[in-house]
């Protein structure tokens, strides 16, 4: 009996035995089946601040010395500023190997655009890139911001009465003569509106005939919104010094952000449309179905809707479309100087407007501002946007093509 007993126990505990190896097995099957997961998954960095450096990073691009993490890939100072200045100015290399260079530290001097290639495959982002004048605006609105915090700090003074701040007599005149010329320019489209392609009747979503003729409304709207600006940017003081070949850079990038400072003026938060020439109003749905996409369609509505929030009048948005247009940092433009001391006027103009208008906001004027970097983001979607068109064939006029240099 109790040698029966003792087989019993060990019979028990080599099954035992056995089963744990055989989980074991499982066990470490499925943990290398879990790093086959994983190592075949794209590697997500977390957001917020980059990890700690330890010293001996190397760049992801060429192999050099990594300095920290620059567009949103470790990466060395030499690739870092390369791939700026290749966004900012809209570089276009060529590479004398068919594309095929092997990018390291030497390399990097000799192949233009294989580097810029890897940059990308890196993992580089184009839209973490600021332009000089999104750098310069951002640091106008820190030092914005620390006279606010000073003033603020300040005891408070008495009311000036009659010695309070006033409008130079240039100023006041250069103001009144924007809005003017803003008035004029919208009259003449609105006695062109009724030339536009009526918006169809027929609700039918699958109807060909239907979506072209709605694609058709919205581009001859865009027509007439891009000669207005045209004819604006012209009678701006000082445009028709610069070169042709500067006019057509400024208004060719300008353009479509024009286009949705003034749809965010037509923004009525009540019904969530947009109203143009008062008579055509459109929600998202209707911009849909005219054959934009909603990654263009809800920016365009949130920037709208914040624009709303802020009350500009006439003359602000006269300014800040002024501003806009002079842009020294555009692709192509020549004579970055004159810009500048073209747009300096418009700038100082809305920064006295602002603190006469609305003496108590000492934030408004950098607030308005950062609006025109937005702007620069919501391009970008555009561009986009237009790709996607070309995508679907849907072909645009030809004004709107020369504009955002479509290509056919």
């Amino acid at each position: 009996m109790c040698r029966q007993r003792q087989i019993l126990v060990f019979e028990g505990h080599r099954h035992f035995r056995s089963e744990m190896f055989k989980q074991r097995g499982k066990n470490q099957q499925s943990h290398n089946n879990h790093l086959t997961l994983i190592q075949n998954q794209p590697v997500k960095r977390k957001k917020g601040p980059a990890p700690k450096m330890l010293g001996n990073e190397v760049c992801s691009v060429c192999g050099d010395k990594a300095s920290g993490f620059h567009y949103n890939v470790l990466s060395c100072e030499g690739c870092k500023g390369f791939f700026r200045r290749s966004v900012i100015k809209d570089a276009q290399y060529a590479c004398k190997n068919s594309g095929k260079c092997e990018m390291d530290m030497y390399m990097r001097r000799k192949c233009q655009q294989c580097r810029l290639r890897k940059c990308r495959e890196a993992g580089m982002l184009e839209q973490c890139v600021l332009s000089e004048e999104q750098i310069r605006l951002k640091k106008m609105k820190k030092q914005q911001e620390e006279e606010s915090a000073r003033a603020s700090a300040a005891p408070p003074t008495p009311a000036l009465g009659a010695g309070a701040p006033q409008l130079a007599p240039q100023q006041r005149e250069m103001i009144e003569k924007l809005v003017a010329m803003q008035k004029q320019c919208n009259k003449r489209s609105f006695l062109d509106r009724l030339k536009v392609t009526p918006w169809p009747k027929n609700q039918d979503p699958l109807n060909r005939e239907v979506r072209q003729q709605r694609f058709a409304h919205f581009t001859e709207l865009a027509i007439m919104s891009v000669q207005e600006i045209v004819d604006f940017a012209k009678q701006l003081p000082g445009f028709l010094e610069l070169t042709r070949e500067d006019q057509i850079a400024l208004l060719k990038t300008s353009t479509i952000e024009i286009m949705l400072l003034e749809t965010s003026r037509r923004y009525n938060p009540a019904i969530e449309s947009i109203t143009f020439l008062k008579d055509f109003s459109y929600n998202k749905e209707d911009f849909a179905k005219a054959g934009l996409q909603f990654e263009f369609i809800n920016p365009i509505f949130e920037f709208s809707k914040g624009m709303n929030d802020l009350h500009l009048d006439e003359a602000e948005y006269a300014l800040l479309i002024a501003i806009n247009i002079f842009s020294a940092d555009r692709p192509n433009v020549q004579d970055h100087d004159l810009v500048e001391r073209l747009q300096q006027p418009y700038v100082d103009a809305l920064h006295s407007y602002i603190r006469i208008k609305r003496p108590t906001d000492q934030l408004m004027f950098p607030r308005m501002l950062m609006k025109l970097v937005s702007l620069r983001t919501l391009s970008s979607v555009h561009s986009e946007q237009v790709f996607a068109l070309r995508l679907q064939d849907k072909k645009l006029p030809p004004l709107l093509s020369e504009i955002w240099d479509v290509h056919e």
